[in-house]
């Protein structure tokens, strides 16, 4: 079902002239600000901020997406640090009509879902910004509703009064609003912005307006952004509608939609069933677990618990290694390893066998071959890893058992218990079990503290910045940003063709470049390289971008990286002198400026450092003198 659904998604979108593009990698392309690629938008972003798709205003695709904030959250029926998002955009196209047509088409034509069984909601407005309420989206949503003979009331303040028989609710920015910085009062003077429109499903339509019984929230009202586990949303409507601007919110002139909604929890309500997991994305590998456990998923919540923290991680593991994420002990891998540690030591109390992880992994390679043959392609090398990494981590757990066995005291402190966690792998179930045969406690209070801080700079490290490495949009950082494609290719004509980009860091100080090289790069190679960037800029050299079929860029000697990643058509960008001198032709996704003139004000670019940054890689951090 999950391939049918995925197929059926994209193909009703290209019927409606939308170009179908391929998933982008995990690890976002050139840019060490953000971690991992967690939504359909984060690629995206750069044609919202006005550079040209090379496929056109509409665009669909299935994004791999991942969410390390949500690691510790995995274990209940809806929570996956890996996930998919169908996604489609419209970059100054259509609007909110259309996209709210469509998407009531798909779900309740295409995927057959009852139209009693939906709910929505739509943003409030901000009376003290001046902000309108969203009443077009509420009303277009009324409008399909009474089409399918419902008459659905549009009410407010649910949060605070329940649902007051309503189908329609209007919520604050906390729930309603999207910008890269969160609430509008937040957002700088420049930033784009505007209202969403989320879609929910309801699972226990039984239960008129009350929440689930037999949780915390029995006996009380419900309402669709409740925790109770009643409702589950299944995708929402971005609408870019605004610019903040000196006097307050301005419309935009080009204004663009973006859709985000999981594959899992689609799949979960045209099943009505609320456990992700029990979709056929997982069924092989539960079936694995099975035969490896002797225990069924669903039979015992503990063991239900340990399953999807497996099934969960996992899958993760995979796809990351896939992307050429290697567990390590720094950056996306640090991630890799904290995932399989923690499915081990889970899978340890399922009772199953060592090098389970491989056998498990080999089932969600074949599940996802079809639909990414990259990892059927690369399924030996996949497990290995897997395999590799759990017999490394059962080495580990042996000194942590040690470790456990120094710590003195009838209690365990929460730091202390921390570290289990967080050096060795042990989950805190794990510890208190340990302490409890000891005859100890443990400080779970100061343990979660710790853990809060820890999740805090998983946020941090993972917030989706979307700027292609790019500390903002500004006219310096665009400067940079455009003089480090110089620099680049100054160093392909002084090191030659293999040399590649790697990485980029750039703020309104200094840009920071990884790239590809062995040694360190002789000083009197950098000054050339700084002579050529400074000769561009010098000749008053203009970019311009063209679109050019994949192939064709490729074969003209175009920069760039990840070329089975691009679509048939792709976007190069040109510096050029005026006497037809070409300084640089390089895929890229970000603003540049339009002429050398643009960037002689900040003064002459000087490299500043050379130094080693991993095995192959180097790293270079560049400044602008002042003029």
């Amino acid at each position: 079902m999950s391939d049918s659904l995925r197929e059926r998604y994209l193909s009703f979108f290209a019927k409606h002239g939308h170009a179908v593009v391929p998933s982008s990698p995990l690890r976002p392309e050139n840019d060490p600000t953000t971690l991992f690629t967690g939504s359909g938008m984060q690629p995206m972003l750069p044609y919202f901020l006005g550079e040209i798709h090379p496929l056109g205003k509409r665009i669909a695709d299935s994004q791999k997406s991942f969410r390390t904030q949500d690691i510790e959250e995995v274990g209940d029926n809806r929570h996956t640090t890996f996930f998919e998002m169908l996604g489609n955009w419209s970059f100054g196209d259509y609007f909110k009509r259309e996209q709210i047509g469509w998407m009531w088409e798909f779900l309740t034509q295409e995927l057959k879902i009852d139209p009693s069984r939906l709910y929505f909601t739509c943003f409030r407005g901000n009376d003290d910004l001046d902000i309108a309420q969203d009443v077009e989206s509420a009303e277009l949503w009324k409008q399909h509703f009474a089409q399918a003979g419902i008459d659905a009331k549009i009410v407010d303040f649910p949060e605070r009064d329940g649902m007051q028989g309503g189908k329609i609710f209007y919520y604050d920015e906390k729930k309603n609003w999207w910008s890269r910085v969160g609430a509008p009062a937040n957002m700088p003077i420049g930033e784009p912005g505007g209202p969403d429109t989320e879609m929910f499903f309801d699972f226990r339509p039984d239960l008129g307006e009350r929440c689930i019984p037999g949780t915390p929230f029995s006996g009380k009202f419900c309402h669709v952004n409740c925790d109770c586990g009643r409702f589950m949303e299944i995708g929402n409507n971005v609408f870019m509608q605004y610019r903040k601007s000196s006097d307050g919110f301005e419309e935009l002139a080009q204004k663009n939609v973006d859709f985000g909604g999981g594959l899992e929890r689609l799949m979960a309500a045209c099943l009505d069933n609320p456990d992700v997991f029990s979709t056929d994305l997982f069924e092989d590998a539960r079936e694995t677990i099975a035969a490896l456990s002797g225990k069924r998923y669903g039979e015992n919540p503990d063991d239900t618990y340990a399953y999807r923290v497996v099934l969960d991680h996992i899958r993760a593991a995979v796809f990351l290694i896939g992307d050429d994420i290697l567990p390590s002990n720094k950056d996306q891998g640090y991630f890799v390893r904290r995932l399989l540690r923690r499915a081990v030591r889970f899978g340890d109390m399922l009772g199953m066998e060592q090098d389970f992880t491989a056998r498990v992994g080999r089932a969600f390679i074949d599940t996802y071959a079809s639909a990414y043959p990259n990892l059927a392609k690369n399924a030996s090398s996949i497990e290995s890893e897997l395999s590799r990494e759990e017999i490394k981590f059962r080495k580990t757990l042996e000194i942590g058992l040690k470790e456990f066995q120094k710590l003195s005291g009838e209690t365990i402190s929460g730091s202390d218990a921390f570290i289990l966690f967080s050096s060795y792998g042990f989950p805190i179930e794990i510890t208190e079990e340990l302490a409890k045969e000891a005859g100890k406690s443990v400080d779970i209070a100061s343990f979660h503290k710790e853990l809060e801080k820890h999740q805090d700079l998983s946020r941090t490290a993972s917030a989706g910045k979307f700027k292609g490495g790019l500390a903002d949009q500004s006219e310096k950082v665009t400067a940079f940003h455009t003089a480090t494609h110089l620099m680049l290719a100054g160093l392909r004509r002084e090191l030659g063709e293999d040399i590649h980009q790697a990485g980029s860091n750039i703020t309104d100080e200094r840009t920071r470049f990884d790239f590809t090289f062995p040694e360190k790069v002789p000083k009197e190679v950098l000054d050339r390289v700084e002579d050529y960037v400074n000769t561009a800029i010098d000749s008053g050299a203009s970019v311009r971008s063209v679109i050019m079929d994949k192939e064709a860029a490729r074969a003209a000697g175009v920069e760039g990286s990840f070329w089975d990643k691009y679509p048939e058509k792709v976007t190069v960008y040109q510096v050029e002198g005026p006497d037809g001198s070409v300084y640089s032709r390089e895929l890229c996704g970000g603003p540049h400026v339009k002429t050398m003139t643009d960037i002689t004000r900040f003064g002459r670019f000087k490299i500043q450092k050379e130094e080693a940054s991993s095995a192959g890689v180097r790293r270079i951090k560049a400044v602008f003198l002042g003029a």
